[in-house]
C-alpha cells in the first residue's frame, strides 16, 4: 500500500494511529463467521486484505467459510519443516477457490514442481474434488529434475562490456539473439564495441510458457496488464520497471481496479487519498493510477508521492525490494513470487 515521503507530522500522527491499535491486539489466527469476508477481517484488525491473502495463500478469488482458520501474524512462506521429516510427497484435495499457485504457496513449493508432479500446464484448469500430487520439498520428486542452469535475467536491462566480449558472446550469455542484441542498441554486423560501454539487453521472444501463462488471466486482468505495458512503453520506463509493476499491481489488487481495500486503499496498487495519491475519483482512473506508480516526469502527483522511477538505484534492487520501496508493505517479500509470472506475461504481451 503506497504512501507518500513520510514529514516529521506523518511520523506522530503514524505513532498515535499504531497505538490506537496494539499489537497484541491483533490475535495470531482468526476463525472465520458467516458473513465474514477477508477484506472485513483485514479492516477489523487494520490489516492489509492483501497481506492476510499471501499469509493464507489466497488469491483475490479464493472463498473463504465459517469455520476456517485464517492466519493473521507470521510470513507469507509458512514455517518450513526440517528436510528430515518432510514426506516425499503427499495429495492435496482440491477446495472451491484453489489455484495451483495458491496450494504450491500453502505447501511450501514452487509451482512449476506441483505442475511437473501431476503433469500439467500453465493453462491447465483444476476441479474441486480433484487430487493433486504435492511433491516433497527435498525428496525424490525433486531429486529426479535436473539441475537447471543458471539463467541470464530475462529483464531487458544493460550489460557493461568486458574486455574480450562480443557481441555474439553476450548475446549467448543473456540467451537472446545477436540480431536482437544489434537492433536494441542500433548497432551494425560491423560495429565495434568497447570495455565499459554498455549494451541494452533486450528480453526474450516470448516463449510457449509465457504464453500460456497468460491464458490463466481473465479478460479484466488482461486488460489491466496491457495498460500497464501500454503506459509504462508510453514514458519509457524499461522493462524491468513494467515488470515490476505488473507484479506490484497482481499482489495489490490481483490486476484489479478495485473500488475498495484496506481503510481508504483503491484501485491497481491499492493507492490511498488520504495519503496523499490522488482522490478517491483519481486513484480509480487506472491510467493515472499507472502513472503515480512508475513516477518520474510523467507523473500527476509530482513531488507528493514517489513513484518507481524516482527511488535511487531501483534497477539494481531485487524484484521484491524496488517494489516495496514504491508500496511500503507490511510484507515486503509478497512480491517476489510475482516476478516470473510478471515476466512472462511482459513477454507474451509485449
Amino acid at each position: 500500500m503506497p504512501r507518500a515521503h513520510p514529514t516529521a507530522f506523518d511520523r506522530v500522527i503514524g505513532a498515535a494511529r499504531l497505538a490506537r491499535v496494539p499489537t497484541a491486539a491483533v490475535p495470531s489466527t482468526y476463525t472465520v463467521r458467516a458473513g465474514d469476508t477477508v477484506s472485513g477481517i483485514a479492516s477489523k484488525f487494520r490489516l492489509r486484505t492483501a497481506d492476510v491473502l499471501a499469509l493464507n495463500g489466497l488469491t483475490w478469488k479464493s472463498i473463504i467459510r465459517p469455520g476456517q482458520v485464517l492466519k493473521l501474524k507470521g510470513t507469507s512462506k509458512g514455517v518450513a519443516k526440517p528436510a528430515a521429516t518432510a514426506p516425499a510427497s503427499r495429495t492435496y484435495t482440491i477446495r472451491a477457490g484453489d489455484t495451483v499457485s495458491s496450494i504450491a504457496q500453502h505447501h511450501g513449493v514452487s509451482v512449476k514442481s506441483v505442475l511437473a508432479a501431476n503433469k500439467l500446464s500453465w493453462s491447465s484448469v483444476i476441479y474441486p474434488g480433484h487430487k493433486l500430487i504435492i511433491p516433497g520439498k527435498g525428496g525424490t520428486a525433486a531429486a529426479t529434475t535436473p539441475a537447471a542452469k543458471p539463467s541470464a535475467p530475462a529483464t531487458g536491462g544493460t550489460y557493461v562490456v568486458k574486455a574480450g566480449d562480443t557481441i555474439s558472446s553476450i548475446a549467448q550469455r543473456h540467451g537472446v539473439s545477436v540480431k536482437a542484441v544489434l537492433t536494441a542498441n542500433k548497432l551494425g554486423w560491423s560495429s565495434i564495441i568497447y570495455p565499459g560501454e554498455k549494451i541494452k539487453i533486450p528480453l526474450k521472444s516470448a516463449p510457449a510458457a509465457a504464453v500460456a501463462a497468460v491464458h490463466l488471466l481473465d479478460r479484466e486482468q488482461l486488460h489491466n496488464a496491457r495498460l500497464i505495458i501500454q503506459v509504462g512503453r508510453q514514458i519509457g520506463v524499461p522493462d524491468r520497471g513494467i515488470a515490476i509493476a505488473l507484479g506490484a499491481a497482481m499482489q495489490e489488487s490481483g490486476l484489479r481496479n478495485l473500488p475498495y481495500g484496506d481503510r481508504d486503499s483503491l484501485g491497481l496498487f491499492q493507492q490511498r487519498p488520504s495519503t496523499g495519491w490522488g482522490s478517491p475519483a483519481q486513484v480509480r482512473d487506472p491510467v493515472r493510477s499507472i502513472k503515480v506508480f512508475y513516477g518520474g516526469r510523467s507523473d500527476p502527483n509530482g513531488a507528493k508521492t514517489r513513484g518507481l522511477l524516482d527511488i535511487p538505484g531501483w534497477q539494481k534492487m531485487s524484484f521484491a525490494q524496488a517494489a516495496q520501496a514504491v508500496q511500503i508493505s507490511a510484507y515486503p517479500h509478497a512480491y517476489a513470487k510475482w516476478e516470473k509470472p510478471a515476466l512472462s506475461w511482459l513477454a507474451a504481451l509485449r
